[in-house]
């Protein structure tokens, strides 16, 4: 048998992660014999972490079970998914000795190209390699289209493939869902999410409903989608990640950090889960949990892609909690570090400069640690001192307070970051309870919420009683001294609603305008950390930039919405439940053309 490669055929890596020596010296033989000319082997997950950060491969094959370590391939491909860290042409299998039905469905739902259960033979992985990869042959136009960043196109190939029932539908659909999610079309994306549900009753798009009714804002009704998934399986740990947002986002704390604790439970290392435990125990005032949490999060992935840098200021703080001047030594050492990686970064310079203060006052420095606090402080009239700048100097003020510090504009600060971004319940309470240690802080960011929505309440009033104009006026003044993002939106609102009736409009718009840049991009929601791209239950999205506001999206969606919800009524006679292959992406029949299988066989 052939074991050089042909001139012509491209180079093709993989890299093989087991614990186990024997085991990786037998996939690096078989692999090696049907071609793959680059093999990379680790023995440890955070090892396998580090390469997949910087390295894309062909291939990607994973133990299941480190039984020296406790970590678990699972958790490796969670946390790779959420952030973004494996793109859709790699190949990743879960190779384990040890397949029950519930592992495979978890894998399944992170978008898994495959299981391979040991022993197998030579062609039976090649076999199964080739079909992955047949099913990224087959989708590449879905693909090339979102590496163009024309996901209107690839919104319309994903749903098309779904409707005609080509080969690999639920997988296109699966995409398409996270496309329409992504340009702001919340109902559609629910509607496609519903009728994958009624063809195939799938986890994960029992998940997507729920996360499309907390992106539309129906956290309340996302909960209950939410807890009947539970209900059905209890081990589902997308779905407490997902559960556990909607109850941030309504300021239920108390229920969150349970939420997140099972989440946790569930699969212990994985770093983003630990994240979030850790910042949801800081922010319920148990500092010694945060403490726990966040240091063993940071010592599995500190030096990942996967790791949120706030979590490691919150760690900062526990520490002070705890009178730990050793702990918080080590943060301002880490962030030393992690500055020399991201010099230009002003959110990790906040970062470094909060927990050198902590520091400071730790070593009784009260004059610098004033002085430090008084420059952090002018910075929060800028656009871009965001809401999680304004929660680590909210909790800094309230640790200067607690130590007795005088500090006379402690309160005005306070009160100017609560009115600020007192847009939702959520919002004010995870504020709130940032400044924790000072329970009159607390108070008084709890009293910004009903100011605002008085003012904002009058100003409705107003443009009711037939004076828009001046409502408009009136909310702008608010938004312009409190820089709350909320009235500027609602100036927006009503000024679009009635801008035929106002005679200066563009000037109006024009100043709406300029005073919402003012307030920045405040989040509309509550979230732990940087959550942006991590969507559990949802393949993600690889691309060179941000999603684009909604706006941006062209009426082309509304046609494909509309093709989506006929097709929810043409799939009601499908076939029974699909097999373990099918949910994992194997096609059952064999290609109609023997040449469109790839050979990684040298010829």
């Amino acid at each position: 048998m052939a074991t050089g490669k042909a001139p012509d055929t491209p180079d093709i890596q993989a890299l093989i992660i087991d614990s186990n020596a024997t085991s990786r010296s037998i996939l690096v033989g078989q692999l090696r014999e049907y071609g793959v000319t680059k093999i990379v082997q680790c023995s440890r997950v955070r090892d396998a972490r580090a390469r997949l950060e910087h390295t894309v491969f062909d291939y990607v094959l994973c133990d299941q079970f480190f039984s020296e370590s406790g970590d678990s391939g699972q958790t490796l491909l969670d946390d790779l998914r959420r952030a973004q860290l494996l793109p859709f042409s790699t190949v990743f299998f879960m190779v384990t000795a040890e397949a029950s039905y519930a592992a495979v469905a978890e894998a399944a739902e992170s978008a898994l190209d495959g299981y391979l259960l040991k022993p197998f033979t030579p062609s039976a992985l090649f076999e199964r390699l080739s079909l992955a990869r047949l099913r990224k042959i087959h989708l590449k136009p879905i693909f090339d289209a979102i590496e163009q960043e024309d996901f209107e196109l690839a919104s319309s190939l994903c749903v098309e493939r779904f409707e005609a029932r080509k080969p690999y539908w639920l997988y296109a659909a699966r995409i398409g869902t996270e496309l329409l999610l992504r340009l702001g079309r919340h109902d559609e994306s629910r509607t496609l999410f519903e009728a994958v549900i009624a063809a195939r009753a799938l986890p994960w798009a029992k998940l997507g409903v729920a996360r499309a009714q907390i992106e539309s804002g129906q956290a309340t009704r996302a909960i209950t989608t939410l807890q009947g998934l539970i209900g059905e399986d209890a081990s589902f740990a997308d779905a407490y990640d997902v559960l556990g947002r909607a109850q941030v986002e309504l300021g239920n704390f108390t229920e969150a950090i349970e939420t997140y604790r099972t989440a946790s439970a569930l699969t212990p290392d994985s770093v983003v889960r630990l994240q979030k435990l850790g910042m949801m125990s800081y922010y319920m005032g148990d500092r010694k949990t945060a403490a726990s949490v966040l240091s063993r999060a940071a010592i599995l992935g500190i030096d990942s892609k996967l790791f949120d840098f706030q979590a490691l200021v919150l760690l900062a703080f526990s520490y002070f909690s705890d009178k730990d001047r050793k702990g918080i030594e080590r943060c301002v050492a880490d962030f030393g570090r992690i500055l020399e990686r991201h010099q230009d970064s002003p959110r990790i310079q906040r970062f470094a400069s909060i927990a050198q203060t902590l520091l400071l006052i730790q070593q009784r420095q009260f004059s610098a640690a004033v002085a430090a606090v008084r420059d952090m402080a002018r910075e929060i009239d800028e656009a871009s001192f965001d809401f999680e700048a304004a929660c680590n100097l909210a909790s800094l003020l309230a640790v200067l307070a607690a130590t007795s510090i005088d500090l006379s504009d402690g309160e005005k600060w306070v009160r100017s970051l609560g009115m600020r971004y007192a847009n939702t319940r959520g919002l004010t309470e995870l504020m709130a309870n940032a400044c924790n240690v000072y329970p009159a802080y607390s108070d008084m960011v709890r009293e910004c919420l009903p100011q605002i929505n008085q003012s904002a309440e009058k100003a409705m009033a107003q443009s009711l009683a037939g004076d828009a104009e001046g409502a408009v006026r009136k909310l702008l003044q608010l938004a312009e001294s409190s820089l709350n993002s909320k009235l500027a939106d609602m100036a927006q609102q009503v000024l679009l609603r009635h801008r035929e009736r106002i005679a200066d409009a563009q000037a109006l718009q024009d100043s709406v305008q300029a005073v919402r840049t003012r307030c920045g991009n405040a989040p509309t929601r509550a979230v732990l950390g940087q959550d942006g791209e991590r969507r559990p239950g949802g393949v993600v999205i690889r691309t060179r930039t941000p999603p684009p506001p909604e706006a941006a999206a062209s009426a082309a969606l509304a046609a494909i919405a509309a093709r989506v919800e006929l097709s929810a009524d043409q799939i009601l006679d499908m076939p029974d439940e699909p097999s373990i292959d099918e949910i994992l992406g194997v096609p059952t029949p064999e290609p109609h053309d023997p040449a469109e299988k790839l050979r990684l066989r040298p010829m």
